[in-house]
């Protein structure tokens, strides 16, 4: 840890980077994990969905912004403003006596969140050298990609041996360790721009963010798809686009700038992580609904059996960031684009009687189109921009891919309900056997509980559903890993550690 730069020892900065992306992007799953528990504690069952949408609302809206600010008066203070917001919100978190309380004090971690992983990414560009840059920004994407996957583990642990309000106490220890290693060690070197903040981009930025994501959230479940309400709000969303698109032509200083959009890089590693988004969210949603619903396994164990796929995340994000000093973006992409097309196809082929060890077999290949994503995608983005617009872009990149995932779940979820219950239907029907306990909701076959009450025959008919909606939403998915595939093929075929135009390193 004692190797030094300009901007300070290198190995104590990484290490607090490190620690804060694997907090701040694994709580989610954490809480997720929890979710069961915490309402059977606290009671609202009619509004536990506001605890995860608080969060990825606020961080979403929160991420451009804080991006742009960095750029203009330093990435050091609002990384540790995001850790310290973050930690208060953990805090409040553990305290919570109501599901409304909760939901509150997770938007206000959502706002430390919005911060935090977007500038830890720059930090890491403009601390790194060219030439290592491939092996760092490799690592940095795999705990990334490796927290959507161990965070439902530790989540399912703290959750059943200790107390589900430790699940946000446990991010004390980590984001104090990396507050300090960032506060005592990192020298920000980038030059500062005090300029005149973009206030009408900002507000019509949140605001549009916010009606598209009570739209996706309340859609089909508080209300009609068709009702006024959500018309109301997909109303809302684009007429407060068009004034987002409309004062950032305008600004000065727009905290999304239209001249990155003209960087061709920038621009094909938006659209990539957009429609990446969309597919890698249902992989992460639906493989352990799979192992649980169709297989009979735990909790725990559909996390363990996703163990696969994080080794194959991890090693692609390292593979992808290494291989792009010595080939280009596009060729690298393309390689590992076709790996997850194949991925998904194959996941598109279970069975109830496919074995568990082909189901492994599927999610590494899965895995391995994933990782490289991570770590690609930031480097491409960034890499012909200046240091005063690395923040922003970084920034814009991580809503795109987050903004995927939120259409992603939402889409793919109404597809995989809407085959499930026309097919549980038709099994009901053909069986000529009372439903029982069993609804359209697969949830109830999640648990040991609700499949013992379930008779044998009946539960293999629902089992067989259940697969086919989820190989038929999987099917479906093929359509954006081949938008991804399509759009790869508009990136350069530049190399990582050539710095040409103007991004000459921070140091």
């Amino acid at each position: 840890m004692g190797t030094k730069t300009n901007n300070g020892p290198i190995g104590y900065i990484l290490a607090g980077l490190l620690l804060a992306i694997l907090m701040a992007s694994m709580d989610n799953t954490i809480v997720a994990t929890a979710m069961g528990t915490i309402v059977g504690k606290l009671g609202g069952f009619d509004k536990f969905i506001w605890v995860t949408s608080a969060y990825m609302i606020a961080s979403m809206a929160g991420m451009p912004i804080f991006g742009k600010l960095s750029d203009m008066y330093g990435r050091k203070r609002f990384f540790l403003f995001g850790m310290i917001v973050f930690l208060l919100g953990s805090i409040l978190c553990g305290t919570a006596q109501s599901i409304v309380q909760l939901s509150l004090y997770r938007a206000i971690q959502g706002i430390g969140g919005g911060a935090l992983v977007p500038i830890a990414f720059t930090i890491i560009y403009d601390v790194v050298p060219p030439e290592q840059r491939g092996k760092t920004m490799g690592l940095f994407g795999a705990t990334f990609g490796l927290s959507s996957i161990f965070g439902p583990l530790l989540g399912s642990y703290i959750t059943d041996y200790i107390d589900w309000r430790w699940i946000f106490y446990i991010n004390l220890p980590i984001g104090l360790l990396s507050l300090l290693f960032i506060l005592l060690h990192y020298k920000p070197s980038v030059g500062q721009s005090s300029q005149k903040i973009d206030w009408i981009g900002a507000v019509t930025l949140v605001g549009a963010t916010l009606c598209l994501m009570f739209g996706l959230e309340l859609g089909g479940h508080t209300f009609a798809w068709s009702s006024p309400q959500i018309a109301g709000l997909f109303a809302g969303f684009a007429i407060l686009l068009l004034a987002f698109l409309w004062a950032e032509a305008r600004a000065k200083e727009p905290i999304v700038s239209y001249r990155m959009f003209r960087n061709r890089l920038f621009r094909a590693s938006a659209l990539i992580g957009l429609f990446y988004g969309i597919a890698f969210i249902v992989a992460t949603v639906y493989i352990p609904i799979f192992v649980q619903g169709v297989m009979g396994g735990t909790a725990t164990s559909s996390g363990l059996l996703l163990l696969p796929m994080m080794l194959g995340v991890v090693a692609s994000s390292q593979m992808g960031a290494m291989l792009c000093t010595k080939h280009g973006y596009r060729s690298v992409m393309l390689i590992f684009g076709f790996i997850f097309l194949l991925g998904i196809g194959l996941l598109g082929t279970l069975t109830a009687s496919t074995p568990k060890w082909l189901v492994t077999l599927y999610m590494i290949v899965t895995g391995l189109g994933i990782g490289a994503s991570f770590s690609v995608l930031s480097m491409a983005a960034i890499q012909h921009l200046s240091p005063m617009q690395r923040g922003s872009a970084n920034a814009t990149i991580s809503f795109v891919r987050e903004l995927g995932m939120a259409i992603g779940i939402t889409v793919y979820g109404i597809v995989q309900r809407n085959h499930f219950a026309s097919g549980l239907a038709d099994a009901l029907s053909s069986s000529g056997q009372p439903a029982g306990g069993v609804s359209s909701d697969p949830r109830v076959l999640l648990s040991p509980e609700g499949r013992a009450a379930i008779p044998s025959p009946l539960l293999e008919k629902i089992t067989g559903v259940l697969s086919g909606s989820i190989s038929y939403t999987f099917l479906w998915a093929l359509i954006p890993t081949v938008l991804v595939i399509c759009f790869m093929l508009m990136l350069t075929n530049d190399k990582m550690t050539e710095e040409q135009s103007a991004a000459p390193s921070a140091a």
